[in-house]
């Protein structure tokens, strides 16, 4: 965790009274209001309606910065505030535009949940302005992508991957609780959005020391070329930050700082920004003999610490291990707060140490509760593990199917409902094949194709496993026996017969067909 030392009211009261034009907005059905006129979906209502930024878009930028925890007014390693991360540093200056925008002041939008949700609209809206979008083009939640990669205050492939991961969530859903026990949830929807002058801005540079990572090179007055020590440690942070904000703080001459290789929550996307033989700016004493991994999160919410990112960083331990002959043990494998002479206190009391190190040893997870031979029907009064399975999903997605107890009860139907009418398919209630492979489909839509391997293969695999009504192994590997199946699949749904799953199969399995 390298880091730094660390008005507008008008028409609120309308607002209230106004919570389905909100929700249309969003681009959702209109949700009843909690009771609390305080929480934060009344928040996210609020500021989405002052300035017409879609709901769903506002509250899955402050889900990416801060899984909508603001953290007591504390600021983030690159000095940003509040569940909408409002910036104050020598390049993003966000938190003093939103001052200028609201009228309200900047003690009250790093600290008032309410109100640095207004700003963070706010500063949205103006993005918009800015670049000439219209009425017509707020109502499309596809147009904001360019607004969103400003939003991050980063430039380039880094602004495209900021945007991009926001509308993974647009895609995949989401559901977060938050201070009270307030659940705050966005709804999974087919996205497509349109990039703008960031369409060829994707990272696409591999990592010249870890062929599974990104490539995007630190400031060079943020490290030193070169070692003074042999390297025999592996150093684990918490960025205390979003995974593009730190990547592109790194980038920041003023930063000062920098680490090897930087982790992302939501599927352990690895980036490489210092090379391995030189030293990174990360723990002061043990810089010159370590290497140092971030990872994307806050060391007092556990919600960052996912399990794709426990599996990916621990591959990158286990390959650097191997590589520079450093014992894979508590000795040599540390945390930030362990290094000599360092004050910092991460990753802090949420890391799973135990987990962690029998991954980065070879130990292997148990089955993932989605993946079955076969779908069968469910639907009210079904128990079992997959009904489980529907009940995780749909909460995943941001549909609220209640407690995942595999009984398909009230809630759990009412949540299938609200599925089905989104994806166009008839609202029964009941779980068949068709609403199946929409709900294993769900998601981000990736070009894939044969050699192709992770998390978005499993996906592909799980839902033709339901189209096809034969199983498609979920190994998350693209081989010979997928891409018979997308060949089938394709054949019995009249489309091109490539083998390759692009945007017009996605559709496909998306709404069910």
């Amino acid at each position: 965790m390298p880091r730094r030392p660390a008005g507008h009211t008008r028409g609120r009261a309308a607002v209230l009274a106004s919570l389905t034009v909100t929700a249309l907005v969003a681009g959702r059905p209109a949700a009843a209001a909690p009771a609390d006129a305080d929480s934060m979906n009344q928040a996210f209502d609020r500021a989405a309606e002052e300035y017409g930024v879609p709901r769903d878009l506002l509250a899955a930028v402050g889900y990416g910065e801060t899984h909508l925890n603001g953290h007591a007014g504390l600021p983030s390693q690159d000095n940003g505030y509040g569940v909408m991360h409002l910036v104050s540093n020598p390049v993003n200056h966000s938190l003093e535009k939103a001052s200028a925008l609201t009228g309200e002041s900047t003690a009250d939008l790093r600290k008032d949940t309410g109100t640095n949700i207004l700003g963070g609209a706010a500063v949205l809206r103006d993005h918009a302005d800015t670049l000439g979008l219209d009425t017509a083009d707020r109502a499309d939640i596809d147009a904001w992508y360019p607004v969103v990669a400003r939003y991050s205050g980063a430039e380039g492939a880094v602004a495209a991957l900021y945007a991009d991961t926001v509308y993974t969530f647009l895609a995949e859903g989401l559901r977060a609780t938050v201070a009270g026990g307030e659940q705050v949830s966005v709804t999974s929807r087919p996205v497509s959005p349109e990039k703008g002058p960031f369409a060829k801005a994707d990272i696409t540079a591999q990592s010249p020391d870890y062929p599974p990572a990104l490539w995007v090179a630190a400031n060079s007055a943020n490290f030193a070329t070169g070692r003074t020590a042999t390297v025999d440690k592996v150093v684990i942070h918490v960025t205390q930050g979003s995974y593009a904000g730190t990547i592109s703080w790194f980038q920041n001459a003023t930063s000062k700082v920098s680490s090897h290789y930087v982790v992302r929550s939501s599927d352990g996307q690895v980036t490489q920004m210092v090379r391995d033989k030189d030293t990174a700016y990360h723990a002061k004493s043990a810089n010159a003999s370590s290497l140092g991994i971030e990872h994307e999160g806050f060391i007092d919410d556990p919600t960052w610490f996912t399990d794709p990112m426990y599996r990916s960083s621990a591959a990158l331990t286990k390959y650097l291990c191997d590589r520079y002959g450093i014992p894979k043990d508590r000795s040599h494998v540390i945390g930030h707060s362990e290094a000599p002479g360092n004050d910092h206190t991460d990753p802090g009391a949420n890391w799973n140490w135990t987990y962690y190190m029998q991954l980065v040893k070879g130990a292997t997870g148990s089955a993932d509760g989605l993946s079955f031979a076969s779908y069968t029907t469910q639907k009210s009064g079904s128990t079992g593990s997959q009904v489980k399975a529907v009940q995780t999903l749909l909460n995943q997605q941001g549909y609220r199917a209640g407690a995942e107890d595999g009984v398909f009860g009230t809630a759990t139907g009412n949540a299938v409902r609200a599925f089905q009418t989104a994806r166009g398919l008839d609202a029964d209630g009941t779980v068949g094949p068709r609403t199946w492979t929409a709900l294993l489909s769900a998601g981000t839509t990736p070009a894939l194709d044969t050699g192709a391997s992770g998390d978005a293969v499993k996906r592909l695999q799980r839902a033709l496993t339901a189209a096809l009504g034969r199983t498609v192994a979920a190994d998350g590997a693209f081989g010979t026996n997928t891409d018979k199946a997308v060949r089938d699949y394709q054949s019995s749904r009249n489309l091109a017969v490539d083998g390759s799953v692009g945007a017009g199969t996605w559709a496909a399995l998306q709404s069910g067909r």
